[in-house]
């Protein structure tokens, strides 16, 4: 049927869950016909919103699409479409951010309310009703299992070649959970097809749209030099005998300083490693390219249009060595630490102790969301934080005395990397990480300025094991607030 027709069947104050993670696989059609619906009623005087789950962010046709309608009424788990992160922090919105491994054991065990409809995006059906997943996996299983009714998007832009690439294995829940028996990225435990009671199928549409992926700008100096520090680091801990000549498996975050990372890995001496991580960008397809590589186990495909372009043109070279995982696989704390995973993902800021925000500007304004960073950190054998050392043109400093919101408590947080330098921070005490992060990690025209706040906070009476100021850990962000720079 048409797109309208199945977004008829979308009733006000509904929840559906969407396929879709960073820019991939998500439904490209009857958002948009959603959308059109809902300004249409708005127009009429009529209230119409619903609740989206997704796997994590997806399209302008979707999250785009709906927030510039003001059709939703409640988000989850990320979004990094800016005009639902403007809705999300003028209140218009209701967001819950979670760690991408916790989504679908919520859904399932039912802690976040029944879902009405599940709108998946799929590149084809088998004859015998299977159906195969598209460029990413996400939770699509889990909203099949639960929606009370399921609307299809078959997009032949998608790769027929895809088929086969995917391994759908769910664990069920408690007390009947099962274990995840992959002891490599490479290892296949599931089936290559996601599966729906037929009666359950309430509309097909056919589509021809692509992903809506960002391009990767080429690396500025900064993430260049970030990515060196970092090599230099596997270098020394592969010397030491910390990690193996091929490294452990590779989980990279989201964006351009991750893919900086990627790249760099391109010109070092490793080769044969793996990647288990929750997206695949084009630094990882370069190193794939380039033999580097073996294998990369991930729940999408995040790439550049031309990355995916290539990608597309060349399916067979990839398909024995990629793998697409439901994110409670690919996020599955369990799993990270068993595996042993080299964790790297972005920050916004670090306080001298090591704690770190990935999520609040500011203190208060969302970003993106905590994504699966939390998922990886708390459990990868060694946690990497990576940020330029000052954002806005110099008027914010990556390191400050507290962080103004914390998602990443410092036990969870191992290594510390800027283009100043690298913070080893394992098996250090809290005074011996606030002397090895300013001396490593922080801009030389904030240095001084956390040397003294420290030094103050030493010979505060309260100083006690992490020395703080109470009446000036947050004076930095309240100083950019009132003047536009953190510098005195």
């Amino acid at each position: 049927m048409s797109a309208e027709a199945a977004a008829a069947m979308i009733a006000p104050g509904s929840t559906v869950g969407m396929s879709g993670f960073t820019g991939s696989g998500y439904p490209k059609a009857v958002p948009l016909a959603l959308a059109a619906r809902i300004e249409a009623a708005h127009a009429a005087g009529q209230a119409f919103q619903v609740r989206v789950w997704t796997g994590a962010s997806t399209g302008p046709e979707l999250d785009g699409a709906l927030a510039r309608a003001n059709g939703v009424e409640f988000r989850l788990p990320y979004n990094s479409d800016p005009i639902a992160r403007d809705r999300i922090n003028r209140g218009e919105m209701e967001y819950f951010d979670l760690h991408l491994s916790q989504v679908a054991p919520l859904a399932l065990q039912g802690f976040l309310g029944p879902l009405d409809t599940a709108l998946i995006e799929v590149t084809g059906v088998t004859a015998d009703g299977d159906l195969i997943p598209s460029s990413s996996v996400g939770n699509n299983q889990t909203w099949l299992d639960r929606a009370s009714q399921v609307i299809l998007e078959v997009n032949r832009w998608q790769n027929p070649a895809l088929e086969g690439m995917h391994d759908i294995y769910t664990v069920g829940l408690p007390p009947h959970r099962q274990p995840i028996p992959l002891v490599r990225p490479g290892d296949r435990i599931g089936s290559p097809y996601l599966r729906c009671r037929a009666d359950r199928i309430v509309a097909v549409i056919e589509t021809d749209t692509p992903d809506r992926n960002q391009a990767f700008r080429p690396p500025a100096a900064a993430e260049t030099a970030i990515a060196g520090h970092l090599i230099a680091f596997f270098e020394h801990e592969v010397a030491r005998g910390r990690l193996p000549p091929g490294l452990l498996p590779l989980q990279s975050g989201v964006g351009n300083i991750a893919n900086a990372v990627l790249s760099g890995l391109l010109a070092s001496r490793f080769e044969g490693m793996s990647a288990y991580t929750e997206v695949l960008q084009d630094g990882m397809l370069e190193l794939m390219d380039a033999g580097k590589l073996d294998t990369a186990s991930t729940t999408a495909l995040s790439l550049s249009p031309a990355a995916a372009a290539r990608l597309n043109a060349e399916m067979d070279l990839y398909r024995h060595r990629l793998i697409l995982r439901p994110q409670e696989i690919s996020n599955s704390p369990e799993v990270i630490r068993r595996l042993g995973c080299l964790a790297m993902n972005g920050m916004l800021e670090a306080d001298i102790y090591g704690a770190v925000n990935s999520t609040h500007v500011m203190g208060s304004r969302m970003q993106n969301g905590i994504g699966g960073s939390g998922d990886f950190a708390r459990n990868a054998y060694i946690s990497i934080f990576m940020a330029p050392s000052t954002a806005k043109g110099g008027k914010i400093s990556t390191l400050v005395p507290k962080v103004s919101h914390v998602d990443h408590i410092n036990q969870d947080v191992q290594v510390v990397v800027t283009e100043q330098g690298l913070a080893d921070l394992r098996g250090l005490s809290p005074r011996q990480r606030a002397r090895t992060l300013i001396a490593n990690c922080a801009h030389p025209d904030y240095r001084p300025g956390l040397q003294d706040y420290y030094d103050r906070a030493l010979r505060d009476p309260y100083g006690g094991q992490a020395p703080c100021l109470l009446a000036e850990a947050l004076s930095w962000h309240q100083r950019y607030v009132e003047t536009g720079s953190m510098l005195p």
